[in-house]
């Protein structure tokens, strides 16, 4: 645990010189620090003659730090590094333009329109033979013939612009999550003393000599030798693998690594390796080196844009994959994101309709050329005629690409990217800071959130309201005349002496302003109080230095109390202990009475006091602690049996700490019960005192049905006899639960657990948490999305979560659900109209090629219609502001569908709308206009008016249409609130304008020709229709239309369990797909990476530990994947203390535009 002090430091003694070298080089410090326990203590003592001596050769000093001379820094900066690994080079935007050519689709494409490029060019002698089926060419033909290249330039251009507009949005993604890390990592600061003051310095600034204060819940910055611990216990799993928490000591194992946490206790250490030199760096600095060896497998280790980032070392991100590896084997499956599922399903099946469809068409068009030309009309097949018959062939085959590419919604990734991009910046204004993308939309489906009680409810700003002091009960602090003097003393020394000293009061910012608190809340109100009283803790602290206390018991989540051992003047020992009152009250057998003097304290007179003063308190909503002491006047007793040592205690006092509710929450929390959230009570705290902070908050109302419990009552509800937690059990017992106090970290873990789990009611449970300390961090780490606090959080649980509150506040969650509503809206949304355009699209391509051997519309319209159109309206309907009104519905759920049945209703209703102007306008439109039929034109034809009605009439339906889509839930009113989003507005008016520019003058490559003003108004009349069409439909109640199904269902609990054996992480685009061949290559893959890694890893490798990768995915969730495969990196258990991560790569599923849908 901890460590006598035999060291008396002289105040300032090292004097820093600035000649001469430091007396150890930085190779002599990084193979000390890989040594471990003994070895390296035996080290220490030999070759350094102490640590003591070590921190004189650093020219530092162990109390006072560096005097932070800027010559000083910089020389060692010079000497020892600096404390951050350079990043990796980001991609270059032609790479990511490489990449988004890589796509299966748009090589089609190209392929197709290369082969259409190259015969337009060719005039074979039999041109004009009617042999060949061709009716003869007049005249004026001729130069429209020779512009029959413009069609597969066309296209090639079309493609051009989808890369480059994948390409820029995947470097903007790639460019705004760096800004993100930079941000997060700038944000991190640690404890440093420096010229006797302890100050917070950003981890960059770290040297080599720093004297580092470190405490529970810490992430180490740097490497470091341990100078002074209380209790200290170091979770080294990211570096070991080994799970168990090792205790540190500075006679035992004073080694300190970089990227460990803290989990328990208190110290000082001296910062010996820092950035490339630390543990952490050194393996980053490997990854590094082999990733360039292995150049040639470049592709297969990119995670996505931002490839393989050797991190800096303070970024959080960086061990946060070391953290998915630890946990891994004992938390089970987590699912990708619920919308990530559905619309990876979603697009999978409609890939398949597409691909079916377009086959269809394709083969339909070629049997109707070859039995028209070579059956009916008995044609020899001519061998002049072959290149004409293959681009009637090519023709087809571009059509039915066509078909293809307006199947695919490859709108749809570029939607979700920017919906999620848009909502994540606006959320940082909204205090969210967003560490992984698919918590956004996440947290739109969230039916319950798990909320700590302090900070997060309350304002975590702590003041002593009332006390228990000698018989009696001060409802208002009692002045310092009051107690009597013995009891004065014994109360300001235990408050004092028995405190973290990083814990302090200071003086008010601003005039007037209330006095900061820095450090723990709870002991900063017990440093109120003696403040109050009139006396000053910091000479008590000055008189008992850090150094002189003998024994800390720090706090921790199974003490629940804090004990520290000081030698007395006349020799023995005194222990101070506080806590939480049932707890300490519970190992006192003696109490001061009002003279200050020591009575025996028995059962009954605990129990009476527990009555009479603790729930009274707790009711009132006060946390209550006791304050208790004990003297060891004889032998020294044996500190390490701690149940021994803690019993036979004296009570001081009892306080009781009051924790305001913020105000806005009451508000906050009515709003998530109307929005169909249950908001639930996880605390450490009292029940009485949870139950009354909850009924102010509005958790419980007088008159519901809802449970209350404490973490011992809730385990003995749940387990079974041997002490397993049981899912039917549990099931029974959370849904009415709202309040779980007195808990520790497995209980909340459990919960959350219980939920996500559970089966009972009619949708599964998508669960959010919030935690502050390093305990939380599994339960924010199984939570569906998990929120750790800026200010209070500790580094181990912002690590585990996906969005930072920065201002610890529970409204900024309540905003967090409204943006996460709004971008599954607007993805919703954009279905609704593409999916129109689809289905309109593809039944006019197929009929129109079946009946008149030709699409009405052309593969460059399609084109136009598809990309720029989807493109566009991908950036309209997914920018749309969330309002109030979201919060008024239930939340979807993991199970509700994407395509509920009204947008169902609306889809096909608008289909209807749209394909019966269409199927007019192919077969009676001529005679409705007065204009030639555009119908069985031949190859190379001069574009119709009649084709180009048709073509204009379908992008201004779109257009009116797109103004439809923005409701989705059957509202009346498609205009509201249409001028607060700017970009629909220019968008709409965009896209109308180009329109304008294509039809005339977009000429043959758009196959159109000039309409004239009164075909324009026709045009514009039925392309209002919509709207009016929109009214109709939205009159049909939907429960009437039986028949309609709904699409893009979340994926079935059973399904997830028979399909996601193996898989660390459940990828529903992968179970789509993962068959035979897949598995087959995988299984190649894996073991040709094994092999390569361990290779790399033998020749060049030695050192301690394991290695990990950062893997990037899981921020920038929106990947882009190359069509090989990526790689997670698993860690190859090979002996207890060393490890190697073996890559194991495995194929992922990018839809038809490249870009695995979020």
């Amino acid at each position: 645990m901890t460590n006598r002090r035999e060291h008396a430091f002289p105040a300032n003694s090292m004097v820093e010189s600035h000649e001469g070298d430091f007396g150890c080089t930085v190779m002599e410090l990084r193979k000390l620090m890989e040594l471990r326990s003994t070895d390296a203590m035996n080290q220490i003592n030999v070759h350094y003659g102490g640590v003591i001596s070590l921190c004189s050769r650093l020219k530092t000093n162990p109390v006072e730090g560096l005097s932070g001379n800027p010559a000083d820094l910089e020389k060692r900066k010079q000497v020892f590094g600096q404390n951050l690994i350079p990043p990796k080079k980001p991609k270059t935007f032609l790479e990511l333009v490489w990449e988004a050519l890589q796509d299966v689709t748009l090589i089609i494409l190209e392929i197709a329109a290369i082969i259409s490029l190259v015969l337009s060019f060719y005039r074979p002698p039999g041109e004009e033979n009617e042999q060949c089926g061709l009716p003869v060419s007049s005249p004026e033909d001729e130069g429209e013939s020779e512009a029959g290249w413009i069609e597969g330039a066309a296209i090639l251009f079309s493609v051009i612009i989808v890369v480059l507009v994948t390409a820029f949005n995947d470097w903007s993604k790639e460019k705004q999550f760096r800004g993100l890390q930079n941000r997060i990592e700038k944000e991190q600061k640690f404890s440093i003393i420096r010229n006797g003051h302890i100050i917070q310095l950003p981890v960059a600034e770290i040297v080599v000599g720093d004297i580092a204060q470190i405490k529970y819940g810490d992430l180490l910055p740097a490497d470091g030798i341990l100078i002074q611990g209380n209790d200290l216990k170091i979770d080294e799993s990211s570096l070991t693998g080994e799970s168990d928490h090792v205790k540190k000591s500075v006679e035992r194992d004073p080694m300190l690594l970089s990227g460990t946490h803290v989990m328990e206790g208190s110290g000082r250490m001296v910062v010996t390796a820092v950035g490339v030199n630390s543990q952490t760096g050194i393996i980053f600095t490997l990854l590094g080196a082999s990733e360039e060896e292995e150049g040639k497998k470049k592709k297969a280790k990119t995670q996505d844009g931002v490839a393989l980032e050797i991190q800096p070392l303070n970024s959080q991100e960086g061990i946060d994959s070391e953290e998915k590896e630890k946990k891994v084997s004992k938390m089970p499956k987590k699912e990708k994101s619920v919308l990530q599922g559905k619309l990876t399903r979603l697009a999978v099946q409609i890939g398949k309709a597409g691909l079916i469809m377009s086959a269809i068409t394709v083969l339909i068009l070629i049997l109707y050329f070859v039995i028209d030309n070579f059956v009916i009309q008995r044609r020899p097949w001519l061998a002049e005629c072959t290149p004409i018959y293959i681009q009637y062939f090519v023709k087809f085959f571009i059509i039915g690409i066509t078909v293809l590419v307006v199947a695919v919604p490859e709108g749809l990734p570029l939607a979700v990217t920017i919906s999620l991009a848009y909502s994540v910046k606006k959320m940082m204004k909204d205090n969210n800071l967003v560490r992984h993308l698919d918590a956004c939309e996440t947290m739109g489906n969230a039916t319950a959130i798990c909320s700590d009680k302090t900070g997060t409810l309350t304002m975590n700003r702590m003041t002593v309201v009332q006390a228990y002091i000698g018989d009696t009960r001060y409802h208002q602090l009692p002045s310092s005349d009051a107690l009597v003097p013995k009891v004065l003393d014994l109360i300001v020394n235990s408050i004092s002496i028995n405190s973290a000293y990083t814990s302090k009061i200071l003086p008010p910012e601003k005039e007037g302003g209330l006095p900061r608190q820095v450090g723990n809340k709870t002991e900063c109100a017990l440093l109120g109080f003696v403040t109050d009283l009139k006396q000053d803790y910091h000479a008590v602290r000055c008189e008992v230095p850090e150094e002189k206390l003998y024994k800390v018991y720090t706090f921790n989540s199974v003490r629940k109390s804090m004990s520290t051992v000081i030698e007395k003047p006349g020799g023995g020992f005194r222990m101070y202990s506080k806590g939480a009152s049932e707890i300490i009250l519970r190992k006192c057998n003696r109490i001061l009475d009002k003279k200050g003097e020591a009575v025996p304290f028995k059962n009954k007179d605990r129990d009476e006091m527990v009555r009479t003063v603790i729930e009274p308190m707790a009711c009132e909503g006060l946390r209550t602690i006791c304050l208790a002491y004990r003297d060891f006047n004889d032998v020294e007793p044996p500190w390490d049996n701690e149940n021994e040592i803690l019993t036979e205690l004296t009570c001081i006092a009892v306080v009781g700490i009051e924790d305001p509710v913020r105000p806005e929450v009451p508000e906050a929390i009515a709003k998530c019960k109307r929005a169909g959230i249950t908001v639930r009570m996880v605390t450490g705290d009292n029940i009485n005192t949870a139950r009354a902070i909850a009924t102010k908050c509005g958790i419980v109302t007088p008159g519901d049905d809802f449970l209350c419990l404490e973490g011992k009552e809730f385990n003995r509800l749940i387990r079974n006899e041997k002490g397993e937690v049981e899912q039917e059990k549990l099931d029974k017992i959370w849904p009415k639960l709202r309040v779980l106090a007195r808990s520790s970290p497995t209980d909340k873990h459990t919960l959350v657990k219980g939920i996500i789990d559970s089966t009972v009611g009619e949708q599964r449970q998508v669960v959010a948490v919030t935690g502050d300390g390093t305990n939380d961090g599994p339960a924010l780490k199984k939570a569906d999305v998990g929120f750790a606090m800026g200010i209070a959080g500790t580094d181990v649980a912002k690590e585990a979560s996906d969005i930072i509150l920065t201002d610890d506040n529970f409204t900024s969650i309540v905003k967090a659900v409204m943006w996460g509503r709004n971008v599954y809206d607007s993805i919703s949304k954009f279905l609704q109209f593409q999916l129109t355009v689809n289905v309109v699209a593809v039944i006019v391509a197929f009929t129109g090629a079946c009946i008149t051997q030709d699409s009405p519309l052309k593969a460059v319209q399609m084109l136009w219609v598809n990309l720029i159109m989807d493109t566009f309206a991908s950036l309209a309907l997914a920018t749309e502001p969330p309002t109030d009104c979201l919060l008024k519905r239930r939340p979807y759920g993991r199970n509700k569908p994407l395509i509920s049945r009204t947008m169902m209703k609306n889809i096909l209703g608008h289909a209807v709308y749209q394909l019966t102007v269409i199927f007019f306008l192919v077969f009676a439109g001529e005679k409705f206009f007065d204009i030639d039929s555009g119908r069985k034109a031949p190859l190379h034809s001069p574009p119709s008016q009649h084709y180009t009605i048709i073509f204009n009439t379908f992008v201004l339906m779109q257009l009116f249409n797109e103004i439809n889509s923005r409701k989705i839930h059957g509202e009346r009113n498609v205009f509201a609130g249409i001028f607060r989003n700017l970009i629909f507005c220019s968008v709409v008016l965009g896209t109308f304008i180009s329109q304008i520019l294509i039809v005339e003058f977009g000429g043959k490559p758009f196959s159109c020709t000039r309409l004239t003003l009164s075909q324009w108004f026709w045009c514009l009349f039925i392309g209002i229709g919509e709207l009016l069409w929109g009214q109709v439909i939205s009159m049909i109640p939907t429960q009437s239309l039986k028949f309609l199904k709904e699409a893009g269902h979340g994926i079935t609990k059973e399904e997830i369990t028979k399909d996601a054996e193996g898989l660390d992480e459940i990828d529903h685009a992968e179970m789509e797909l993962r068959r035979g061949q897949i598995l087959w290559f995988r299984g190649l893959n894996r073991i040709q990476t094994q092999i390569d890694v361990i290779n790399t890893f033998q020749t060049g490798a030695s050192f301690k530990g394991v290695l990990k990768r950062p893997t990037m995915g899981q921020h920038l969730d929106v990947k882009h994947v190359p069509s090989s495969s990526y790689v997670t990196v698993a860690p190859v258990k090979s002996s207890p203390t060393t490890s190697v991560a073996a890559a194991v790569s495995s194929p992922t599923l990018g839809n038809q535009s490249g870009q695995s849908i979020p």
